[in-house]
């Protein structure tokens, strides 16, 4: 339903639409991030550049010099220029999650214009802004943490994401647009998600990882319903319960043991080339030579037995809980 209404807006008013900041807010898991993407990939912007700034996730200090840019010698350290997120998405989208720096952002988005630290020549924005939230903006507004002004520029046309679970018609548009992202991402062909694969689903991050193994692993390996999904990849688990559960430690060591997984056959399916499976994966060489020793995989490709065959794959104990 959000998906035929946004597209309907796009579609009844392309021109002007293009430059209508959209904010985007749920709850995490909602799929925010997502619907960003996907209005991207369907405006006229969508050749430009993607640029997405999880505000939350840099340091307060370096948040302005981040988002605006510096000239040479605007402090300590800047030994030369460096132009900002905001100046590397003219001409694109530029995606703010959790905005902060009210007043400068509420300067950009009123008159398209910015200055980097250190340098007086004003320079010009032409793009799409989108803003992502978690919870309701109205709340941050009405206690004072973020600025009305701001509110009423960003909140042109809003976006209320409900959780999955309330949305159910949304799954097979979110299974379809993740699918082929993965496709094109892994360049690999695999028949279409068997609609039992996409039952019982509780948030986007768990459809993405679900949709992202059945397309690593194929179509003969993967199980078919929810359940067994669960069962094929968390296997048994100890839960004590003497009123000491912990759903995030149980969370993360699910999270391990499929990541584990998903390495493995990325791995095995480029024939143990660590800087394939990587390139493969979206993820640096460094990050995944880490990621193996994290999981006890070999760190290189298992020599073969005497009969040629190639030896399976122990895991080291995962770290208990």
């Amino acid at each position: 339903m959000i998906f035929r209404v946004t597209q309907w807006i796009i579609r009844r008013a392309p021109g002007q639409f293009a430059v209508i900041p959209v904010l985007i807010q749920g709850l995490p898991g909602t799929g925010k991030g997502l619907l960003a993407r996907w209005i991207h990939s369907r405006s006229p912007w969508r050749n430009g550049p993607w640029v997405k700034v999880s505000c939350a996730a840099i340091p307060s200090l370096l948040l302005e010099s981040e988002l605006f840019g510096y000239q040479k010698g605007a402090f300590t350290g800047a030994y030369a220029a460096k132009p900002g997120r905001v100046e590397m998405a003219h001409g694109g989208t530029l995606l703010l999650d959790d905005p902060v720096l009210q007043a400068k952002l509420l300067q950009v988005l009123q008159d398209g214009r910015f200055s980097r630290l250190g340098d007086e020549e004003e320079r010009r924005l032409e793009a799409r802004v989108l803003c992502t939230c978690n919870g309701r903006i109205e709340d941050a507004v009405q206690s004072g943490h973020f600025r009305r002004d701001l509110f009423y520029r960003i909140n042109v046309f809003r976006v209320d994401l409900l959780p999955l679970s309330d949305r159910r018609e949304d799954i097979p548009v979110l299974a379809a647009y993740i699918f082929k992202q993965f496709s094109l991402r892994f360049q690999r062909e695999v028949p279409p998600i068997p609609p039992r694969m996409l039952e019982l689903l509780r948030n986007i991050r768990e459809l993405e990882n679900r949709i992202a193994a059945y397309v690593l692993l194929g179509a003969e390996e993967m199980p078919e319903d929810s359940a067994s999904f669960r069962r094929h990849f968390a296997g048994p688990m100890k839960i004590q319960v003497d009123g000491t559960v912990s759903l995030k430690r149980i969370t993360e060591k699910a999270c391990r043991e499929l990541g584990r997984e998903v390495i493995l056959r990325a791995l095995q399916a480029n024939r143990w080339n660590r800087r394939r499976a990587a390139e493969e994966l979206k993820i640096s060489y460094r990050a995944l030579l880490y990621k193996i020793r994290e999981a006890g995989l070999p760190p290189k490709r298992p020599r073969r037995n005497d009969n040629g065959s190639t030896p399976a794959v122990s895991p080291k104990p995962l770290p208990a809980d």
